[in-house]
């Protein structure tokens, strides 16, 4: 995300869609406008940019309003704007001077003269200017000698209830925390910086980071203690929030804010910590003794810590796997992440595949914990899950990539979804870029699909073409296969299809699985509630040489092994004229590498045609063959076609007219 402090050295925008507001909370009604602007972007090629102010415009024109307490400071606005993908953000400095602009003079001179819009978008009760005298009518005058379009976003509501900064504001000051993050859309959000305290807390056995709150407008709930976790470094840590004087330590008049972190031994003094608040637990209290203290201490974590494991008495117990061939930085950078999940019954397994990079060495010292199957060779991804997940047991195995960044909460929503119906085998969750937060990433998106012709694709991705996420995929569908780089399957289907076919070593593995499970009548979903973060082409990049091999080779030996006999002939045919074009645009562009690719790819398979006919035989016996188009989540057309000569770029573009 890009931040631009100030006006003096903005960018030539152009083709931009702006929205302006000071967004305090940035709450549901806000993101529904924030999804609008990026859509808009992303439909006319162009640039998203959310305006907003600092400081907020009521402490300049009424400097002496000693109420305004803000929901959002600007450092936490800015991570809900990074959190919602947000490209570039513009912070102005509200002043006298620019508060005294006319509407007109705002709309000539600040809006279309800096940021030349294509679209702007605004709120339902957007007003601007002096004494708040312009609104959507002048903007739409204005649009129509200026070229740019107007797009007022209506009221969100909830319950009856219009979401508005006032509303979240009372329920803060009510301690209905629960009612304030649903209405945010998010957690209630505390920004500061880590102080030295007076280690009070260590010394009763309640260790706390005590943070210094920078912005003195900042709206706290009232005192007491509070379920919350704690962001540091990226990584989420549980526990228990106090705000309050502390009456049973020490007489005091300032308000702290101290959180005890669970299992939690690091120093971070001076560093950045963000909490947030998930539910208030009991008002604060002044108690006769420390012993007193303590025993209502020891109560307070009981509740928070059985709160965050969740209400499920019988929680499905879960695998998560996580292959490993010589990525110990993707041990070491990703690995914290897994502490933080809130699923209590799941159990955390590394499957080395015989790697050299010391990855086995650096785990057991420093996480003797987890639980270590090391092979004595690689066999790629295909072989090392089989033998790893041989040994383990459980209901569900999750199985997920070492570049992988989960979200605490990721496997709530699947396993909800997988117990609610049995015919559910797999379920993909959203996969969305790590180094590109907004954008789907390659591998798997949100689902993915298969054409006619058995070229994959996704929700999200097709060929090399990836979109933004501006929620346009939230709905789970059925879809064709999920990604391997992180999906959820249960453990009986899972060894009743014989797992991976080992031959494939790595790539489309996870599509051949698919395809046998299909052919067995169960459904592959995607969860687009449960989301993770993709660093992708961690082994191999997407586009080298072997990887394309592989590609190409997997793909043909998948669609020989299942396609019906009068089917396989002539899709194989038309491939091979497809997958020759494919190599011609590869040495058009210089890539000579990847072209020579695909032909040994196309060469294995004439090469091995008996064992893939041997394949294709025993496939036989045990599934009965389906025709593609016959197959949930198969798009009828072809997807190169479309992509090239409809110029039908979208996954939502193949099936508008």
């Amino acid at each position: 995300m890009n931040i631009f402090r100030g006006l003096s050295a903005l960018p030539e925008f152009k083709n931009s869609v702006i929205t302006i507001g000071s967004y305090d909370g940035v709450h549901l009604g806000h993101q529904k406008l924030l999804k609008r602007v990026q859509q808009l972007a992303e439909e006319i090629n162009g640039t998203d940019i959310v305006i907003t102010f600092h400081p907020h415009p009521r402490e300049i024109v009424y400097p002496k309003d000693g109420d305004l307490q803000i929901i959002t400071t600007l450092n936490e606005k800015l991570e809900y704007f990074r959190r919602y993908g947000v490209s570039n953000v513009v912070i102005v400095p509200f002043t006298i001077e620019f508060s005294q602009q006319s509407a007109q003079e705002y709309i000539e001179k600040f809006l279309v003269s800096r940021f030349h819009p294509s679209y702007i978008v605004i709120g339902y009760d957007h007003r601007f200017g002096l004494n708040r005298a312009g609104d959507v009518r002048l903007l739409n005058m204005y649009g129509l000698e200026n070229n740019f379009k107007v797009v007022q976003i209506g009221e969100e509501e909830l319950r009856d209830h219009s979401i508005s900064s006032t509303l979240i504001r009372n329920s803060i000051l009510d301690n209905n925390i629960e009612l304030s993050n649903e209405l945010l859309g998010h957690p209630l959000m505390i920004k500061g910086q880590v102080v030295t305290g007076n280690r009070l807390g260590h010394h009763i056995g309640f260790p706390t980071a005590n943070v210094q709150v920078t912005d003195p407008r900042k709206l706290l709930p009232p005192d007491g203690i509070f379920a919350a976790t704690a962001i540091i470094d990226g990584i989420e840590y549980p526990g228990m929030l106090y705000i309050g004087l502390r009456p049973s330590i020490e007489s005091a008049t300032q308000h702290r804010v101290e959180i005890h972190l669970f299992d939690f031994d690091k120093q971070i003094y001076d560093q950045e910590i963000t909490i947030e608040i998930y539910k208030f637990i009991r008002g604060d209290r002044k108690f006769p003794t420390m012993e007193g203290l303590k025993q209502a201490m020891n109560e307070d974590e009981v509740t928070v810590r059985n709160l965050f494991r969740g209400a499920e008495v019988n929680q499905a117990d879960v695998a998560t796997v996580i292959l490993n061939y010589n990525g110990k930085e993707y041990l070491n950078r990703f690995l914290p992440f897994f502490k933080s999940v809130r699923y209590s019954n799941n159990k955390l397994y590394i499957v080395d595949n015989a790697s050299t990079d010391g990855s086995v060495k650096w785990l057991k010292s420093a996480y003797p914990a987890i639980n270590c199957i090391t092979l004595s060779q690689n066999t790629g991804y295909a072989g090392g899950y089989n033998q790893g997940l041989e040994n383990i047991k459980a209901k569900y195995y999750a199985i997920v990539n070492n570049d992988i960044e989960i979200t605490p909460q990721w496997l709530h929503p699947i396993i909800k979804m997988m117990e609610a119906d049995e015919s559910i085998a797999a379920v993909q969750p959203k996969i969305i870029a790590e180094t590109k937060r907004g954008y789907f990433e390659y591998a798997g998106a949100s689902g993915g699909m298969m054409d006619s012709l058995g070229y994959p694709f996704c929700r999200g991705r097709i060929l090399h073409n990836i979109e933004r996420d501006t929620g346009q995929y939230n709905e789970p569908i059925q879809i064709f296969w999920a990604s391997g780089a992180a999906f959820v399957i249960r453990s009986k289907v899972f060894h009743e299809v014989e797992g991976f076919d080992q031959d494939y070593f790595a790539h489309q593995e996870e599509i051949d699985l698919a395809w046998r499970m299909k052919l067995k009548n169960y459904k592959i979903v995607s969860c687009p509630s449960s989301v993770v973060y993709h660093v992708g082409g961690g082994t191999l990049n997407y586009d080298k040489p072997q990887k394309v091999y592989l590609n190409f080779r997997n793909n043909l030996i998948t669609l020989m092994k299942y396609l019906p006999a009068d089917d396989v002939i002539m899709v194989l045919f038309i491939r091979w004229i497809l997958d020759s074009l494919a190599g011609l645009k590869y040495v058009l562009k210089g890539q000579f590498g990847n072209m020579f690719a695909i032909v040994r790819a196309h060469f294995y398979i004439y090469s091995h045609i008996p064992a893939i006919l041997k394949k294709r035989k025993n496939a036989g016996q045990l599934y009965k063959r389906k025709p593609l188009p016959y197959m949930t989540g198969v798009y009828p057309g072809s997807i190169l076609i479309d992509f090239y000569m409809r110029w039908k770029r979208r996954y939502s573009d193949l099936f508008s007219s």
